[in-house]
């Protein structure tokens, strides 16, 4: 698979100056985790699941989470796990091309439970999302996950969602965060990314973002974002990808802009028309909180409708402004250190303190692709939406 691979090959090579790079399950664990973009769940108790996972593959999502907690109640979860074992046979039956797929459970024994159960299609799983991760709740679910790598001879990864009160209560957030650092440093190799729950954090205060905020605009969330930034996602080699918290609205219906998409994937001027349909049907917060993501050191995003994958992915893939700065930067001539101005010559690039963001900065570009100099994030969204 790779991203944008839904688009007509002809498309793809007039958008990219660097086309995106292909990926599978089989990939090492740095690409991957690059990798993942919008990472669309689903709750496991769908009758149809097998059918939306191929469908989502179809429009070009990447990585999937089919969710056993919070999404669905109680009451389901017995019979959530038979249909997962049932769609999983389906999906292996087919043939057809898959996601990267995840299961987010509730309890550790449901890993053994559900690798045991799913037989030789466990080959179609990728790892499992693990909720409310602290290091007391951790070390079980990373214990159960080895078992479960054990019994079935493939390797599975980890996401701990970070979300628990003791994370966000400041009285408890400090050594919590050690806690958390010991357990995935101590799985290190399992540990594909780390996410951020912070629905979770609103509820503990009775808040809500409006469709017009961002997760930065809620203090009390912006600061513990900042913390788990500051402690698991340095820079220097000790760190993890953190992913972008949630997008609750999705009033944008992606049909309203099928009419104008078809005519081109470059929209023959009609950027502007699409600019500001977006801003009308309230992904103009959500564009808002990428960009925060990206500026607060974040890569990937937790998406709960088909209507957020496109604007993530287009807002991933690395201008060519940055890819030029990146491997100006990285210049075997440049090892010494040194400045210079941009070959835009609009900054200037310091070529150690910017190291570290010219190797992330190609680490995305090796995955999302690298834009041509004509082509911006409309042109981007508009092939991404467009059939």
């Amino acid at each position: 698979m790779r991203h944008f691979g839904h688009i007509a090959p002809a498309t793809r090579e007039g958008l990219f100056f660097q086309e995106p790079c292909e990926f599978g399950p089989d990939s090492s664990a740095r690409l991957l985790s690059a990798a993942l973009g919008a990472t669309l769940y689903s709750p496991a108790t769908r009758p149809r699941l097998a059918d939306d996972v191929v469908k989502q593959a179809g429009r070009g999502v990447v990585s999937m989470v089919l969710c056993l907690e919070d999404s669905i109640d109680d009451s389901e979860v017995a019979g959530a796990e038979e249909n997962l074992v049932r769609q999983f046979a389906e999906l292996d039956a087919r043939g057809a091309e898959a996601p990267l797929l995840f299961i987010r459970v509730r309890e550790p024994g449901q890993i053994t439970d559900l690798v045991h159960r799913l037989g030789a299609t466990v080959r179609m799983l990728s790892g499992f999302v693990l909720p409310k991760f602290t290091e007391e709740r951790g070390v079980p679910f990373m214990e159960a996950l080895t078992k479960a790598e054990k019994a079935c001879g493939r390797r599975l990864f980890a996401m701990p969602v970070l979300e628990s009160p003791e994370l966000l209560y400041l009285e408890t957030r400090g050594e919590t965060l050690r806690g958390i650092a010991r357990t995935v440093d101590k799985y290190r190799e399992r540990v594909l990314a780390l996410r951020l729950g912070v629905t979770d954090f609103c509820s503990a205060y009775g808040l809500r973002r409006a469709p017009d905020m961002t997760a930065y605009d809620v203090q009390i969330v912006g600061a513990v974002i900042a913390d788990v930034v500051n402690v698991l996602g340095r820079a220097d080699g000790t760190g993890f990808t953190i992913t972008g918290p949630v997008w609750e609205y999705f009033r944008l219906q992606e049909r309203m802009f099928k009419p104008q998409l078809r005519r081109s994937p470059f929209l023959e001027g009609r950027a502007e028309e699409l600019r500001t349909a977006l801003i009308e049907h309230d992904l103009d917060g959500l564009l808002r909180e990428i960009g925060l993501d990206r500026a607060n050191g974040l890569l990937g995003k937790t998406c709960i409708h088909p209507s957020h994958v496109a604007p993530v992915h287009a807002l991933s893939v690395v201008s060519h402004e940055e890819f030029s700065d990146a491997e100006d930067i990285l210049r075997p001539e440049r090892g010494g250190g040194g400045v210079m101005r941009s070959a835009y010559t609009n900054k200037m690039n310091e070529v150690k303190p910017h190291r570290a963001w010219a190797e992330r900065t190609l680490l995305r570009a090796e995955v999302f692709g690298v834009a041509r100099q004509d082509v911006g994030f409309v042109e981007l969204l508009a092939a991404g939406l467009a059939e």
